[in-house]
């Protein structure tokens, strides 16, 4: 059977098959998200910031998505706060242009400058945010940032951007370091709580060691007071009764018991030597005074000049002259 002309047929011009689905453009998904945040899928804007898994965002998206919690997608609510998310040091690409060329990567490796657009596998350390090429990364045996010379261990290593089964061994790594820094932040707690307990504990004993010692200083200082007391009294008794038969006055009685001194007769006798307190004794007169002046001795009735006066006195007024 032929068509008109004399042509034949073939069968796929008779027969009908099924379209094929169509195929997402590799390159192009790629370079998308290298170049755009994960959580709004827009432009990447620095400061450039990178999760547990790997993925690329702007600093700022995810600030907003923090504080309002309905901007957070189901892919991100693994980000619950900023400790998170780890800042970038990227490595600018001198030879990037916008407008020009689109297809380059506005950032390289800092080490053999590779383009970070996803023809080539690009890793990022955890503790301190430096991103080389896996390429880089293997031929450095040292466990030490070739940029900023911060060690680093094998979990630190995350795989930007990777693929479904790397993202899960992201993930692993991810709960592997969030546990060791619960850990860490547990040793610390208790560190310091013990450091605390023990600071306590000696400033305790510190007190009561100050404690006994003052006690033990007043107890020796009043024992000492006490031995020193009975040897000046018997000093006393000794000299007492030597004093005594130095004067023809002692006896056997006062040989066997001292003569101990009174103390208000030695009070009264430093009383009765005092000027004042003899003016005040009944048979004190100022006209006796040998220490007052005649002017001074004038002034009283017991003066000569007063004795045979007709008038009244202007001290002792006495209504009988008048």
């Amino acid at each position: 059977m032929g068509c008109d002309g004399g042509t034949i047929p073939r069968r796929d011009e008779l027969v009908r098959l099924k379209k094929k689905p169509e195929q997402k453009d590799k390159d192009a998904e790629r370079q998308f998200r290298w170049k755009h945040c994960a959580l709004t899928q827009l432009r990447l804007q620095q400061p450039i910031v990178m999760c547990g898994l790997g993925r690329l965002y702007s600093k700022q998206n995810v600030i907003e998505a923090l504080l309002d919690k309905e901007k957070m997608t189901e892919a991100c609510a693994h980000i619950k706060s900023l400790k998170d998310i780890k800042n970038l040091n990227l490595t600018a690409n001198p030879a990037y242009d916008e407008a020009k060329d689109d297809k380059s990567s506005p950032y390289i490796c800092a080490l053999i400058g590779l383009e970070m657009s996803g023809q080539f596998r690009f890793v990022a350390l955890w503790t301190c945010g430096c991103v080389f090429s896996e390429r880089a990364l293997k031929e450095v045996k040292e466990k030490l940032c070739s940029v900023c010379q911060t060690p680093y261990s094998d979990e630190d290593i995350v795989i930007l951007n990777g693929t479904e089964e790397e993202t899960e061994q992201m993930r692993l790594k991810m709960e592997a370091r969030n546990a060791r820094a619960r850990s860490e932040k547990k040793a610390k707690l208790d560190k310091k709580s013990k450091l605390k307990a023990s600071a306590t504990i000696t400033s305790t004993a510190a007190s009561e060691s100050t404690a006994v010692a003052t006690s033990s200083t007043s107890s020796s200082s009043v024992v000492a007071e006490a031995i020193n007391f009975p040897s000046t009294s018997m000093a006393d008794k000794k000299l007492l009764p030597s004093s005594a038969k130095a004067n023809g006055e002692g006896s056997s009685k006062s040989s066997s018991k001292p003569i101990v001194p009174n103390k208000r007769a030695l009070i009264s006798d430093k009383i009765g030597e005092d000027p004042v307190f003899k003016k005040s004794k009944d048979d004190y007169s100022v006209a006796k005074d040998p220490k007052a002046s005649a002017v001074y001795k004038s002034l009283f009735t017991t003066h000569e000049s007063e004795k045979d006066q007709k008038r009244a006195h202007w001290v002792t007024y006495n209504p009988f002259y008048n």
